[in-house]
């Protein structure tokens, strides 16, 4: 029996990796929802995009509401770009407070409306954890053309964007619990491997070929380990 996903999410989902030898973002066509749908069999729409927060995934999710009933899974991965900062801006005026592209209460309470929304349209929400990111790549990254030494001094110190990103991913597994939605745990994949770091591109946050194999692999293994529990439905919505 076959089995349709509709994925929201931003450029992980999408699959955008950061090609080093071209120095520019691409779309890895093998991307893990392409594996999926691919290896797995599983019909997957994907209206993930570059650069995506909650809100503009809400915008996107309520242009597609009518379709979200013909859909097994509504599945959604959100959460890098909302933790981000405007960097040039704090380079600019370290000694200022800023706030993330979605503050951490509203990032929380917008991706609940987006799951409340997708089920209140016939949609059966299942959520991603996010994929883990290298601090000190990404402090790297960010730091082109700026003053590191500014962004460094409004950080405190550079692993604060680790614990920062970490902030958001527990976001997502608070609405989880308190929505009873499915959340799938890539997360771990990740951790769990030594020198997780080499999974992930140039730019310290995107996945890289490497990555997506290992996010396919984690959702592979979910559906493996539902099966063990038995029902011919269980496994195809542990792969969502």
């Amino acid at each position: 029996m076959s089995c349709s996903v509709c994925l929201f999410g931003d450029s992980v989902a999408k699959g955008v990796i950061f090609d080093s030898i071209r120095q520019k973002y691409r779309v890895l066509k093998d991307c893990f929802a392409a594996s999926i749908q691919a290896k797995e069999h599983l019909a997957v729409t994907n209206y993930s995009k570059f650069g995506c927060t909650i809100d503009k995934g809400r915008e996107i999710l309520e242009r597609h509401a009518e379709e979200l009933p013909s859909y097994d899974f509504v599945v959604f991965e959100f959460g890098g770009n909302d933790c981000d900062f405007d960097w040039h801006d704090v380079a600019e005026h370290p000694d200022q407070p800023h706030e993330a592209k979605t503050p951490l209460e509203t990032f929380e309470r917008s991706y609940r409306e987006a799951v409340r929304f997708a089920r209140a349209n016939g949609g059966n929400p299942v959520l991603l954890t996010l994929p883990p990111i290298d601090a000190r790549r990404y402090f790297k990254w960010i730091s082109r053309g700026e003053d590191a030494g500014a962004i460094l001094k409004w950080l405190g110190d550079v692993d604060r964007i680790y614990r920062w990103h970490e902030m958001y991913n527990l976001a997502v597994c608070r609405v989880a619990m308190r929505e009873h939605a499915l959340l799938l745990d890539i997360s771990s994949s990740f951790l769990e491997r030594s020198g997780y770091q080499d999974l992930l591109c140039e730019d310290g946050i995107h996945p890289n070929e490497k990555g997506h194999d290992v996010i396919f692999e984690s959702l592979r293994q979910a559906a493996h380990s539902a099966a063990q529990l038995g029902g011919h439905k269980t496994p195809r919505l542990a792969l969502a």
